[in-house]
């Protein structure tokens, strides 16, 4: 495929975060982008006001007849989230044309640039946006494809005047591996994804050929701890070979001093919460650095670094209340938001919405969960959000429910809990999950904002 000739692209589940990042990217090449997804989002209703057409119709009749037959000037991209059933991705096949997987279009566009690939099982998205707005606050620039909307931007995808791009490197259905990094950074290989890989061996074997992808006389950056090893460890232990100390809060900031072999830098304020995030920017700082960005620039895009949509995201911040919405769907990334809750509002009560993401993952980790949701005072617990995959049997939210060491829960609807929240009036409110929370995330804020 060459990219140069592609005059119109089209999508096949273009409301994905991913996908829409490269929707976007090829607009502002010039090209002619439309695609298709089933529900209308805030996304795609972004996408439509940027001039990208976007249909919710699996109707071949409203396809555009230049898409209908193969040709060089014309892309075809889909998500493996699509059905395999989906009449608009058979009618492609069936007239011979070639369609690609996100991963694979991104491995084009970054195989002639200098790549920064971000990759882990949690902590990819905030850590690749960070080195990112690091890179562009600093003047060194770059450009970036990123699984969220960066708050500092309100995008996904970041333009930038030279060859450096950052890539969040997706683990999903090893879609990372078509990726050739000069600097790779693991953030965590938590099992996940179990439905994809089977074990979490078969997982860990993924991370270990995404390493070996990097370029020769490339770098990878990987948290300590995990099952393998790169050439640049980091995390919070003194025997890493960059780690974050004097970690601590002041004043709902949180501070913390940095120390590798050739840099120390001490009292850096993070411009968002949370220990784990102080973990990621221990990441993004050792990038940096390696890029020769001064000392002094990295201050200064940490300190501005406003974070990530649906990452540890303030929706209602006032003396009355606080509401905070945060994407984590596995019980490692829950513990650590829950934790940094914990830390940085220890007098409050603690009231927590939770809605699980898949069936086989609730499943597979519905200890976990259970052990990490008792971290709540009040806990309300929505349906599982059920993604790509059908119900199974006896894995529903009451039987989690059951298993969660706490006195103070229920299964909620979304309308049971907007009414709920409107009697208790919770102090501390959290909303978690990779579903369709996000939908009760706008209501809510009104609700909060009248008591807070």
């Amino acid at each position: 495929m060459n990219l140069d000739r592609i005059k119109r692209v089209y999508l096949l589940g273009i409301g994905g975060i991913g996908m829409s990042g490269l929707a976007r990217y090829f607009k502002h090449l010039g090209c002619e982008v439309q695609g298709y997804d089933r529900t209308e989002t805030e996304l795609t209703q972004a996408l439509v006001a940027e001039g990208i057409d976007v249909t919710y119709s699996d109707d071949l009749s409203i396809l555009p007849e230049a898409y209908k037959a193969p040709s060089e000037e014309t892309l075809l991209i889909f998500t493996p989230a699509v059905p395999k059933d989906l009449k608009l991705k058979n009618f492609f096949i069936d007239q011979g044309c070639t369609l690609y997987k996100r991963s694979e279009v991104l491995g084009i566009i970054s195989a002639s640039r200098f790549t920064i690939a971000v990759a882990g099982t949690h902590g990819k998205t905030t850590t690749s946006t960070m080195i990112a707005h690091v890179l562009k606050d600093s003047g060194y620039d770059c450009s970036a494809f990123l699984g969220g909307i960066s708050t500092n931007y309100q995008s996904n995808v970041l333009y930038g005047d030279n060859n450096v791009v950052v890539v969040e490197a997706d683990e999903y259905d090893r879609s990372f591996l078509t990726l050739h990094p000069n600097i790779a950074v693991v953030t965590s290989a938590d099992a996940d994804h179990l439905d994809i890989y089977g074990d979490e061996r078969h997982l860990i074997e993924s991370f270990e050929l995404f390493l070996g992808r990097v370029v020769a006389d490339g770098k990878s950056i990987v948290k300590k701890g995990l099952p393998f090893s790169g050439t640049i460890s980091y995390g919070q232990e003194n025997t890493c070979d960059a780690y974050a100390t004097n970690i601590r809060v002041e004043n709902g900031e949180f501070y913390f001093d940095y120390i590798s072999e050739d840099l120390t830098l001490t009292d850096l304020l993070l411009g968002i919460p949370g220990i784990h995030n102080v973990e990621n920017a221990v990441a993004t700082i050792t990038v940096a650095k390696l890029l020769g960005i001064a000392p002094e620039k990295i201050r200064a895009g940490l300190s501005s670094f406003a974070g990530v949509k649906r990452r540890f995201e303030y929706i209602v911040r006032e003396q009355g209340a606080v509401y905070i919405d945060d994407y984590a769907h596995h019980p490692e990334e829950l513990r650590a938001f829950l934790s940094s809750m914990r830390k940085l509002y220890p007098a409050k009560k603690l009231t927590v919405v939770f809605q699980p993401h898949l069936f086989s993952r609730t499943r597979d980790f519905v200890d976990g969960f259970a052990e990490v949701l008792a971290l709540a005072d009040t806990l309300y617990l929505m349906e599982i959000y059920p993604a790509r995959e059908l119900p199974m049997e006896g894995v529903t939210s009451t039987w989690l429910l059951d298993k969660i060491n706490l006195a103070d829960k229920r299964v909620v609807s979304p309308e049971e809990l907007l009414e709920l929240v409107k009697t208790e009036q919770p102090t501390l409110l959290v909303t978690v999950g990779a579903g369709d929370i996000d939908r009760v995330v706008k209501p809510l804020k009104q609700i909060v904002g009248q008591y807070a």
